[in-house]
């Protein structure tokens, strides 16, 4: 069309029929759209980029870091080979293990589309999975989700045996709702070896709970941070965004962040992808992009985070999240302690393997509780710089986003590039967007 200009070529997948097609970044004024046609299915057009930070000044080269023990070979080619294949350019960061497909909510939108039945792995077979992230070059950190990990009884002993087996970092994904039910829940978990719950919030307005989750949550949601707190066991806060339901609270969520300090220590901010379940069949669905995230984070805080306080990632994709880094101030004011430098983030260079090991050590380190991380060591002043310290261990807030990918945005360049991997039925470990596009309903 008149006006635009390609900027690169990529290649990507038909929406429906998963067919490999080649694509086109295409830069319209400040907006890039995906451009891909599909010979049975038509032209597609979705946006991945809307305006400032601007696309060229956010997106930087990257070095690839191959797996270390790679389990398949590249035969068909990207998606089709994953396990992971030696062309995949990033070691692991997070490997996440579903403990369960079942779910105690009948979410609007899932993307692993759980239920309220189906068969748990045993344990047998999870020490399986644990082993088969040490075989890959781990041990890495690992998320246990699901499904809802909380409705299995045994989730504290799934978390000793994979402290048991080297894993040091362990995160729970859950909606929350038994941590707000039982209140020494939180203290079972923290006991058994879990180092952060990475809590589903989707807002502080129980009419977006009711659209995204069926039934208002945000009592629950309260609880649950809570009694986390009461027991020293670090929460990140995980809205998923979804346009024209829950945008306008970005800053209400920041603000509970805060007031819940320093048990939550950050807020990781999901813009909504369409795989799993999810209401509707628009061609294609709204998306809301990093830079419009990034955007109303400025104001909806009034300026208290500001757009360059925000940085592209070190480890995966540049144009697959954001991170900033905050303290909170005695006083009550947010103090940026990262800003937006083309060298560097807070997980490291984006070479080689640094950015993964820096961003499992940023995780393991800021996302625990601060009482996990050691108590201040006395010694010499150093004129109040040590005293910031302390509080920037004691009061961090990381605020972040990732943009994860489905069938209508999907660039395999960036799903090269992808650090979270899921820990499949047969061991393999598989970039989550392919995962939960291609490789879930295969049981793989």
């Amino acid at each position: 069309m008149s006006g635009e200009t390609v900027l690169s070529t990529t290649q990507s997948v038909c929406p429906w029929c998963h067919r490999k097609l080649e694509a086109f970044r295409v830069l319209n004024g400040d907006e890039v759209v995906l451009l891909k046609e599909c010979p049975d299915h038509g032209i597609f057009r979705t946006s991945v980029w809307r305006g400032a930070p601007l696309f060229d000044f956010w997106r930087r080269p990257k070095t690839p870091a191959y797996p270390k023990s790679p389990s398949t070979a590249v035969d068909r080619g990207c998606p089709w080979d994953c396990g992971l294949c030696p062309g995949h350019r990033q070691q692991t960061c997070t490997a996440l293990i579903e403990v369960t497909a079942r779910c105690n909510l009948r979410c609007a939108f899932c993307f692993a589309d759980s239920g309220s039945s189906g068969k748990d792995p045993d344990r047998e077979a999870i020490e399986r999975f644990y082993r088969s992230v040490l075989e890959a070059g781990g041990p890495y950190n690992v998320q246990l989700s699901g499904g809802e990990p909380t409705v299995r009884d045994d989730l504290p002993e799934i978390i000793s045996l994979g402290r048991s087996l080297g894993f040091g970092f362990i995160q729970v994904n859950t909606n929350g709702l038994r941590l707000a039910r039982d209140r020494n829940y939180a203290k079972e978990l923290k006991s058994a070896g879990a180092a952060s719950i990475f809590l589903q919030f989707d807002g502080v307005e129980d009419s977006t709970h009711i659209a995204l989750r069926g039934r208002p949550l945000f009592r629950e949601k309260k609880l649950a941070v809570e009694h986390c707190a009461e027991h020293g066991l670090g929460v990140v806060l995980v809205p998923t965004l979804v346009p024209g339901i829950n945008i306008h609270e970005i800053g209400a969520i920041l603000r509970f962040a805060v007031e819940h300090m320093p048990a939550v220590r950050g807020v990781h901010f999901q813009p909504v992808s369409y795989f799993g379940r999810h209401p509707g069949s628009n061609s294609p669905p709204p998306h809301i992009t990093i830079p419009e995230v990034i955007r109303e984070l400025e104001t909806q805080t009034e300026g208290r985070l500001k757009a360059q306080h925000f940085q592209p990632p070190g480890c995966e994709n540049a144009l697959c999240s954001f991170h900033g880094n905050f303290v909170l101030l005695p006083q009550g004011d947010l103090k940026a302690w990262s800003s937006h430098d083309p060298a560097g983030c807070c997980c490291g260079p984006s070479s080689a393997e640094a950015g993964a090991d820096k961003a499992r050590g940023f995780v393991s380190r800021f996302w625990s509780h601060p009482d996990a991380m050691g108590k201040k060591i006395d010694g010499p002043s150093l004129g109040g710089w040590d005293d910031f310290l302390e509080r920037v261990r004691t009061h961090s807030l990381s605020v972040s986003g990732m943009a994860f990918q489905d069938g209508w945005n999907l660039d395999l360049e960036r799903l090269k590039d992808c650090c979270i991997h899921v820990v499949a039925s047969q061991g393999k470990l598989i970039p989550f967007c392919a995962y939960n596009l291609f490789y879930r309903k295969l049981k793989a």
